[in-house]
């Protein structure tokens, strides 16, 4: 099938060892894209998979040239992915899926219908988390509620990376270059016309979740650090707290000694004392050290992605605004 020119919505997947979702997920979601848009391209993101998933996506790129393909170099991470998805689309608005069907392609014309409404930035929200287990549903109200306390912009809730984003939403993302991303919050901080759309979301067709527990701590503590200063700021108030109690204290055993005379030292109380002041040390050094990392990180400039192959995609896309779209008749 002949590529269009300029398709009018782009469909963004990043992927890792998803071999067994590839067919099912373009059979459900070509017809979907073909009956809400004029033309489309569908551009999967293949992070370093080991399995048969780039073996899936040349052949379903030889078979309709709509399918492109980037093959990074090695495993990014989904968000970086995410990134090469977004510099690489054509599009006049591009749509944030993932692979495995938990994000129903059957969503997506409502989607499409609110960004012809005016939306710049249309976001799916769970209907409900009952695909999860209880402890994931217990971690993320948890992280949800850690994140509007400290953090600097709100997060809605339910929301994630299934959305849609206009040519201008998706330009001010390309303008992006951190290295520790937290998308969740960059599509927030970006900011347009945004709305919700609840959406039940289905469980995995095939396969198992690339994010563990581990992962998912990681990947909160990206988040909460990429918006918000208050972990480092918090200990100037900590010190304070401790330095306050400490001349209280001096005072007080000072006023004691000069009534009661000298009492034997304690033991267990200095030894407790010195522990306490020694962890909240460590702790605040700890704090200082996970931004201190994150600064390395970035000034050392090194690219967010390498891709070893693209399939569709000669010209080698940069993060710098989006070509001119043409209007609509």
């Amino acid at each position: 099938m002949d590529q269009p020119l300029n398709p009018e919505i782009s469909a963004v997947i990043p992927l890792m060892d998803e071999a067994g979702n590839v067919a099912p997920l373009l059979a459900a979601l070509k017809p979907v894209l073909a009956g809400c848009s004029a033309s489309y391209e569908i551009i999967f993101i293949d992070d370093g998979s080991q399995d048969g998933t780039l073996a899936a996506l040349r052949r379903a790129h030889d078979e309709d040239s709509r399918i492109k393909v980037i093959a990074l170099s090695r495993n990014f991470g989904k968000e970086i992915a995410i990134a090469a998805g977004l510099d690489a689309v054509s599009g006049r608005a591009a749509i944030i899926l993932d692979a495995d069907l938990q994000h129903p392609p059957a969503a997506i014309p409502a989607m499409v219908a609110l960004w012809r409404q005016g939306y710049e930035n249309v976001y799916a929200t769970r209907a409900s988390r009952d695909e999860e287990s209880h402890l994931k549903q217990f971690l993320t109200k948890r992280f949800y509620h850690i994140f509007e306390l400290l953090g600097e912009t709100p997060l809605p809730h339910g929301a994630g990376d299934f959305r849609l984003l206009d040519h201008k939403a998706v330009q001010a993302l390309r303008a992006m270059g951190e290295r520790a991303r937290f998308n969740k919050g960059l599509y927030s901080w970006i900011g347009f016309r945004s709305i919700g759309v609840p959406v039940a979301f289905e469980r995995r067709h095939e396969g198992r979740s690339k994010f563990s527990y581990r992962k998912l701590t990681r990947f909160a503590f990206d988040g909460l650090m990429s918006f918000s200063t208050l972990p480092l700021k918090v200990w100037t108030y900590v010190g304070t707290l401790i330095s306050t109690a400490s001349v209280a204290t001096a005072l007080y055993f000072l006023a004691r000694t000069m009534i009661f005379g000298v009492d034997v030292p304690g033991f267990a109380t200095l030894i407790v004392s010195l522990l306490f002041l020694a962890g909240v040390q460590l702790m605040s050094l700890g704090i200082m050290g996970e931004y201190v990392g994150r600064i390395f990180a970035e000034v050392k400039g090194r690219p967010l992605y390498l891709v070893s192959e693209r399939l569709g995609l000669a010209v080698e896309p940069d993060r710098g605004p989006l070509p001119p779209r043409a209007t609509e008749s």
